[in-house]
């Protein structure tokens, strides 16, 4: 049974009330500082409780050498996690080891790797989402981007990000945006990336929003010189990229790499929102600045993939 119109808020909450009672969400304790740089306040959070992610992925990685078999936590999902059948494509789980209460997981019901590029069909079961509740959307393209799964997932965090402040820390910077046409750049970020609006309550119809924002996605690839997708079936990407979706606007950011030092960084730090494991992070972010992380782990604006 597909998921009913205006109720997916309602079932995320019970959903995340159950799974914490029968131990199946395990959230990771943060505190967190904001640092200015570059006309921003980025939100950098510290983790201090990542033992039990640590822990599961080790398992993965004793089974796999054991085995020789990849293990896969969407396929099956956890039943416990799982909050709707979105499409005949997609279903949408908690994520278990969430550091954003209500942080979900947008899964293809069938393995599809995380390196192939988007299609039609993951914008529809992305825009039935986006269409219930605000939230700010992102994909890690790739293990370079910050994927820790190959399975096919989006995911959604609801917005605000803080209860003060901007909505998504960046948004001081997008009303510089520079267009040419349709697309721009954010003047205060110093290395490859693409900005594009989107219409104005497109999120009201969410096929008219997927086959929209599709298009968008598409020419924005090719933008910074990478492959766009093919609708006639999969297609595996050029290179990695992150990107960051939400009601109004679209960011995507070819990406060099996953980790500045050992800070990992995904799609969440380009929206200005970073993690890190320990103080001695906390600090390397402080004493370099956000921005000189973000521009490491990035292409420089020279670097368009031809």
């Amino acid at each position: 049974m597909l998921l009913q119109k205006g109720t997916l808020w309602q079932q995320i909450v019970r959903v995340t009330e159950k799974a914490l009672l029968t131990g199946a969400l395990l959230p990771i304790p943060t505190g967190y500082e904001f640092v200015a740089d570059s006309g921003i306040l980025f939100l950098v959070r510290i983790l201090s409780g990542l033992r039990l992610k640590d822990e599961a992925r080790k398992q993965q990685e004793k089974e796999f050498s054991t085995t020789g078999k990849q293990i896969n936590p969407f396929l099956p999902y956890e039943n416990d996690l799982f909050v709707a059948n979105i499409s005949d494509t997609h279903v949408a789980v908690l994520n278990k080891f969430n550091v954003l209460e209500h942080h979900l997981l947008i899964i293809t019901r069938e393995f599809e790797d995380q390196e192939s590029l988007l299609t039609p069909h993951d914008f529809q079961a992305f825009w039935t989402c986006m269409a219930e509740y605000n939230g700010l959307g992102f994909y890690n393209g790739g293990e370079a981007a910050g994927a820790s799964q190959r399975h096919k997932h989006l995911q959604i965090v609801p917005l605000p990000l803080l209860p003060k402040g901007p909505q998504v820390p960046i948004e001081p910077l997008l009303a510089k945006a520079r267009f040419e046409g349709a697309f721009g750049t954010l003047p205060a970020f110093p290395f490859l990336h693409v900005f594009a609006h989107i219409k104005s309550g497109t999120v009201k119809s969410p096929p008219d929003a997927a086959e929209n924002t599709f298009e968008v996605y598409s020419a924005m690839l090719r933008k910074v010189g990478m492959a766009s997708p093919d609708r006639e079936g999969l297609q595996r990407q050029s290179g990695p990229y992150c990107l960051i979706i939400t009601r109004d606007w679209m960011l995507l950011v070819p990406r060099s790499r996953e980790f500045f030092d050992s800070v990992s960084v995904n799609a969440l730090g380009f929206a200005g929102a970073l993690l890190v494991r320990n103080e001695e992070q906390m600090e390397r972010v402080k004493s370099c600045g956000p921005m000189t992380v973000l521009r490491e782990v990035a292409l420089p604006v020279s670097g368009k993939r031809e």
